[in-house]
């Protein structure tokens, strides 16, 4: 799994290279009175270029934290937008909405290989010593 979520490409299904790059992370209800946390990602494959939002609804991160049992963080929260944005990316799903809200079952998946990812990094990191 990619250790930056600031800054990283993905492979379209139609065979493009994509470069996302997080602009900015913040509480929604001070931009849209909505009740979660949005990234704002900038997209560019050299030719086109736009911007997509990735909205983490805060019950639904408070849910996935719980399950996880971490603390809700800002990097926690970048990590699962751009975990969501690499799948979009990669499926082309949800790829005509500019604020696209990750459903539970997605967030709870997202940081279920979050965790995944976590252990295995701990094993590797033990087993180089």
């Amino acid at each position: 799994m990619r250790q930056d979520f600031r800054h990283f490409s993905v492979t379209d299904p139609f065979g493009r290279s994509w470069v996302a790059e997080l602009r900015w992370i913040q509480n929604a209800i001070s931009i849209r009175h909505a009740d979660a946390v949005d990234c704002k990602y900038y997209l560019s494959n050299g030719e086109e270029k736009f911007e997509r939002v990735i909205a983490l609804p805060h019950a639904a991160l408070n849910a996935a934290a719980a399950n996880s049992q971490r603390n809700l963080t800002d990097a926690w929260c970048i990590r699962l937008a751009g975990l969501h944005l690499e799948h979009m990316i990669s499926t082309w799903e949800d790829m005509e909405k500019t604020i696209v809200t990750v459903p539970p079952h997605d967030l709870e998946r997202h940081a279920a290989a979050l965790a995944e990812a976590a252990v295995e990094l701990k094993r590797k990191a033990a087993l180089t010593r």
